[in-house]
């Protein structure tokens, strides 16, 4: 029997651990794209990486040692109706039980800690935390768990998260102080600790309502309260079991991220401004309203708030050429061709499968015995043998391949540094040097930002007196690296640019999917596909400090439903390290970005080789209504 892979063993050994501490032997652990969450009592964990080893397995030990230690030292019941019904109370409460629970679960456990302390700097590296300068952009529910967390166990914040509670530090203990004082002398004790902990809420400034109440659903610690009605509950139970599963604890983001709020009910039609447009006299043009300019209605007609930008005037849609001096760009492209050395005989084998598969679908096929055509060589025997029978012609059959365009749209964001945006800028080269073999036109773009929290967009609004609810607060920067019409020779050169310092910055991923989107929808192919490669949620310091929480995610939320529901455009995602599932339907999540080459070459086969399994003459569901070629 073959010995198992250190990823098998690592596996194993996780499942292992997590059962002992959460104290059932029992324990389904299993690993999934989905994870990691903990819902019916299976704890799902996401896939590790090829090198168990590396830095991110204690990340993942981390998110293990928090879903188990909540099994063994939380009362879910109990925690449904004691949490606040106030939005903003609830995330507080929310965080400071999970510190409550790992820090009473791990005090004997060095290695445990290490762990959790590993997982937390991953989350809020994320969630853009650790970048804070200012005390306004500390979450508050993640700066008071973490000074209970330092109260109970006696032991000062991770380096990185220290520097973020000292922002807000004074401010909280001047108000709470005394309160998380006694709070943490009750950690032991589940209820009394959820009472005291309303003491805090109100020193605070915040409700801490009266619970709610005892007939509690089940799976509430999953679902956070909303202080008004929900249109699309079940979008934001999926993405708490996510970020979390029981408990609501997320894994991923702070608990900042957990809030709800009412979701809008249309998307922008509009892409980013020309970058060619210039401010007026009076400063920069305020987008007051929704993209572009309209709002959403509920079914019964009333006006709710749609996605906002403050202002498109520092937006810029910019060739990859003319980002980069040539010679700047040449030395580029040579260290991407020197990654891509190293990588070329994996990722070439499986771009020549995709190729013979592409290829096989594109073969034609001959009709025989007509009374016309090119004469069948093949039948002459017939007329030896009987002289009176007629010359028999063969003709070439049309081909079923539809003619296709492929968008890659590549996440440019800082957190894709090093090698992830390496490995996607030679997938992306291999990927569309193969199709364009086999007749596939290929567009790649790109989508960040201009600068980090905000830019020229947020001194504009800072100009106006910071009015509230201003939208996103970024000045886009959305690149074509190669446009769908351009030969890959006269564009190779451009993918280079993803290897230059100080590129990535952040990502709003719902404008940029609509632009990528809009481009697609302007070509005359008949088939438009639209595969996105990104590495976690929308992330924008400057626009999700001055807006409600999950801002970006609710409009990319907005955005891919439309796609995936009303647009003949066939959407599909992939995550690295991150689970993109929640919010696309076709979607898949590598936990090693060395994957991503097979992945996104199965993928495309996948939906060729659906394609070509269709009944001839007979349109796809998703196909109505796409223009004729």
């Amino acid at each position: 029997m073959a010995a198992d892979t250190p990823a098998e063993t690592f596996k194993r050994a996780l499942a292992h651990a997590a059962r002992a501490l959460a104290e059932q032997a029992e324990l389904e652990v299993v690993f999934a794209s989905d994870g990691p969450r903990l819902a019916d009592g299976v704890l799902t964990l996401p896939h590790p990486s090829r090198d168990p080893s590396g830095p991110e397995s204690a990340a993942l030990r981390g998110q293990a040692d928090r879903l188990a230690l909540r099994l063994a030292n939380h009362d879910e019941a109990l925690n449904a109706r004691l949490r606040p019904t106030d939005a903003q109370a609830a995330e507080v409460f929310e965080a400071v039980e999970q510190a409550r629970v790992e820090a009473v679960g791990s005090t004997a456990l060095a290695g445990v800690r290490a762990n959790l302390d590993a997982a937390l700097l991953t989350r809020l590296e994320k969630t853009g935390a650790l970048r804070a300068t200012e005390a306004e952009r500390v979450p508050l529910a993640e700066a008071v768990a973490l000074m209970l967390r330092e109260r109970v166990t006696g032991r000062r914040a991770p380096d990185g998260a220290a520097a973020m509670v000292d922002l807000v530090r004074p401010d909280i203990e001047a108000r709470a102080g005394k309160a998380l004082d006694a709070l943490a002398q009750t950690a032991d004790d589940q209820e009394t600790f959820a009472t005291r902990l309303k003491d805090v809420l109100r020193d605070l400034g915040l409700d801490p309502g009266d619970g709610r109440g005892d007939d509690a659903s089940d799976d509430a610690g999953e679902d956070q309260p909303d202080p008004e009605p929900q249109p699309d509950a079940a979008d934001d139970q999926d993405e708490q079991e996510e970020d979390g599963g029981e408990g609501g604890q997320s894994m991923d983001g702070s608990a900042d991220d957990q809030t709800q709020e009412q979701d809008r009910d249309s998307r922008p039609d509009g892409a980013p401004a020309d970058p060619d447009g210039e401010a007026s006299e009076d400063g920069p043009e305020l987008n007051e309203g929704a993209l572009p300019n309209r709002q959403a209605t509920q079914d019964d007609g009333r006006a709710v708030d749609a996605y906002r930008v403050f202002t498109t005037t520092f937006d810029e849609v910019v060739d990859a050429a003319d980002l980069c001096d040539p010679m700047e760009l040449e030395r580029l492209r040579a260290l991407l061709d020197q990654q891509l050395s190293a990588l070329s005989s994996v990722v070439a084998r499986l771009a020549n499968k995709l190729q013979r598969r592409l290829m096989a679908q594109q073969n034609r096929s001959w009709m025989f015995d007509l009374e016309e055509g090119v004469l069948d060589t093949a039948r002459l025997t017939r007329i030896v043998t009987d002289p009176t029978s007629p010359l028999s012609f063969k003709a070439e059959s049309e081909s079923p391949f539809r003619d296709t365009v492929v968008t890659l749209l590549l996440d440019n964001s800082g957190s894709m540094r090093g090698r992830p945006i390496m490995v996607t800028a030679v997938c992306a080269d291999i990927l569309a040097r193969t199709l364009e073999r086999c007749g596939v036109k290929v567009e790649i773009l790109g989508f960040t930002t201009r600068a980090w929290k905000g830019g020229q967009s947020r001194e504009a609004w800072i100009s106006a007196n910071k009015p509230a609810n201003p939208g996103r607060l970024n000045d886009l920067r959305h690149i074509i690296y190669k446009a769908a019409d351009a030969p890959w020779r006269r564009a190779k050169r451009n993918l280079g640019l993803m290897m230059r310092e100080g590129l990535l910055k952040e990502n709003i991923d719902g404008e940029a999917l609509l632009w990528a989107h809009d481009r697609l929808m302007a070509r005359p192919e008949a088939r438009r596909i639209l595969m996105v490669i990104s590495d976690g949620s929308p992330v924008d310091d400057s626009t999700q400090t001055a807006n409600a929480a999950l801002y970006l995610d609710k409009h990319l939320r907005q955005v891919i439903a439309e796609i995936e529901t009303a647009s003949p455009v066939e959407l599909m995602a992939i995550g690295i390290g991150h689970d993109v599932t929640r919010f696309y339907r076709r979607a898949l999540m590598l936990a090693d970005v060395e994957q991503l080459a097979g992945a996104m070459i199965e993928k495309l086969a996948e939906l060729f080789d659906a394609e070509a399994a269709r009944p001839r003459g007979r349109a796809p569901h998703r196909d109505r209504g796409r223009r004729a070629a």
